[in-house]
């Protein structure tokens, strides 16, 4: 059972169409590829050894498109534990072969069917014990959980040495594997959400069976859930997921999925409509609506359990907790993107933003849905990605540069402010930090920002120009390096010349002034002019200006460029 998503390595661009078709089957997975050999994959690396050990540490299961030697020889000094190690596979550069090297225990042999299956072809199984008996014992398919690991090696040495096996319980995995089955075997295998106690000749699994959905308004509800099942001889083990109506998403449930290590789930008013008229609670009749089968006697109107007749998977049962995640992803290109940002990218179902920002992603967007707007339309796109989020869906609202400065996460909280939906109330809003504009800016020519700065954006829409006019008087007297947003645009011109007007007043003539364009894309440009050159003509929508104080400086450099700081100190 793979609990994590693998990461797939390669080391030519070649290893690319492959690697492409087994994501195809392992959603979530990560495509880490040498730098300056490969290109259009979600993390480059410039030390095989060490970023697979790495991987290898973490659990992380990999599949590495290359020789199996290289595999080997990289991993064996990590090589001790086989009970702990994730899943390694090698995989043919032309996917000729699938090979599952480490990791029996941990499902490697179902990850190498897979994908073998994807690239037709027989994966290279030579585990005994999965070759006789079609299936393995020491992994269960996902639904089940084996409760005595340290008994299985004996067990399955005895079954492999002809034992017959009785079993008890409902499992399809096992009744329709190669097992000798027998009614009168000397070994059982019991199969049962209940609290028993493991033989060395009894092999327990647990089956994800129950479901407990609680209320929110109950007090110390993670004690209060594991005393029930303690009272009800349930094994916790067997807990598929925490279930409540969408009403009652906040941290009290989720402390209790936390607590149990199982996904909470929510049902919407209309899905538990029918069974409320019944005279059910809420609690009640979300764990019906979880299992199809009615709650044990000892639950209560606030916390039910019921039992399904099979094991159940929480992921296709109701829907997850709605979560909005308001992205910036840098001035440019993918290079000044964060690790978290990706990492979001990478999970999100839906992508919300301008269709400039959202082509800036690249290979990040693939296979997710997008959803286009006019740069304009912020507060009708914060409004929809709200709406998609309390779906259930993983929304990631995507700005450039910081989404929080003269950009989208202002937008959402604004219309969180003044809308106020209820449904809304259950979202998980996060805000991911990106590279502002003026960092960029302020980096491609040294640190004009080095000192004291501002930020004034000269776009009048959203506030009139008398507010502009006066921060951009007393950002100028106070001396403060200021950064301008928005200098002009096809409908505002005059607004770039008002402003160099004002600052002329305290800066004098010759005051350095930075113009970035099209930062981190094609076409960019980064240099430097004085303030009296400053005009309209000189900005549009994609530059980020830069004004320096009194005590910004300049830097000839030998090739005729710049380099604009300001110093740290003001006492000469």
């Amino acid at each position: 059972m793979i609990n994590v998503a693998p990461a797939i390595v390669i080391l030519g661009q070649n290893s690319v169409t492959v690697a492409r078709k087994i994501i195809s089957v392992l959603p979530g997975a990560t495509l880490y590829g040498l730098a300056g050999r490969t290109s259009g994959v979600d993390v480059s690396f410039t030390n095989f050894g060490e970023t697979l050990r790495e991987l290898f540490a973490q659990g992380t299961p990999l599949i590495g498109i290359c020789a199996a030697g290289i595999l080997i020889r990289t991993l064996a000094p990590l090589l001790s534990d086989k009970q702990q190690e994730p899943p390694v596979l090698a995989v043919a550069e032309d996917g000729s072969a699938v090979v599952p090297l480490l990791g029996g225990l941990g499902g490697v042999n179902d990850l190498a069917r897979r994908i073998a299956e994807v690239l037709d072809v027989k994966p290279a199984i030579t585990t005994t014990g999965y070759l006789r008996l079609g299936t393995t014992l020491l992994s269960p398919p996902p639904g089940y959980h084996l409760a005595n690991p340290d008994d299985a090696k004996k067990f399955i040495s005895d079954v492999l040495a002809g034992a017959q096996v009785k079993l008890e319980g409902i499992a399809p995995w096992l009744s329709d594997s190669k097992l000798p089955i027998d009614p009168k075997g000397d070994l059982t295998i019991q199969v049962t959400e209940r609290l028993v106690t493991p033989t060395a000749n009894c092999l327990v699994y647990h089956p994800a069976t129950i479901a407990i959905a609680i209320n929110d308004t109950i007090d110390n509800p993670v004690t209060l859930v594991q005393q029930l099942l303690a009272d009800a001889k349930l094994e916790k083990a067997s807990v598929a997921g925490i279930f409540a109506p969408i009403t009652a998403a906040n941290p009290t449930i989720h402390a209790v999925a936390s607590a149990l290590g199982v996904p909470a789930r929510f049902f919407t008013p209309n899905q538990l409509e029918s069974l409320l008229s019944q005279g059910y609670s809420p609690a009640q009749a979300a764990a019906i609506a979880a299992t199809g089968t009615s709650p044990l006697s000892s639950s209560s109107a606030d916390v039910a359990i019921a039992i399904a007749p099979q094991p159940i998977d929480p992921n296709t049962i109701g829907q997850p907790r709605g979560r909005l995640a308001i992205i910036g992803t840098g001035p440019g290109g993918s290079q000044w993107m964060s690790p978290e940002v990706k990492e979001i990218l990478k999970s999100a179902t839906d992508l919300v933003g301008y269709k400039t920002y959202l082509d800036l992603i690249g290979s990040l967007a693939d296979g997710k849905q997008r959803h286009e707007s006019d740069n304009r339309e912020e507060e009708a796109r914060a409004t929809f990605a709200l709406d998609l989020a309390a779906l259930g869906r993983y929304v990631a609202v995507v700005s450039s540069g910081d989404p929080g400065i003269y950009a989208m996460a202002t937008a959402v909280f604004e219309v969180c402010d003044r809308y106020a939906k209820p449904e809304w109330e259950s979202i998980d809003i996060h805000v991911a930090p990106g590279i502002s504009a003026m960092q960029a800016a302020a980096a491609a020519i040294g640190a004009p920002l080095g000192h004291d700065f501002c930020a004034i954006s000269l776009s009048d829409i959203l506030k009139p120009w008398s507010a502009i006019a006066q921060r951009i008087a007393a950002a100028a007297e106070a001396d403060f390096v200021i950064a301008f947003y928005n200098p002009v645009s096809k409908e505002r011109t005059w607004q770039l010349a008002e402003a160099r007007n004002i600052l002329l007043r305290h800066r004098t003539p010759d005051t350095p002034v930075v113009l970035a364009q099209n930062l981190g894309r094609p076409g960019q440009t980064v240099k430097a002019i004085a303030l009296d050159q400053l005009t309209p003509a000189s900005a549009d929508m994609r530059t980020i200006i830069l004004i320096g104080s009194t005590k910004t400086r300049t830097i000839k450099r030998s090739d005729g460029n710049l380099w604009v700081y300001t110093p740290r100190r003001y006492i000469e």
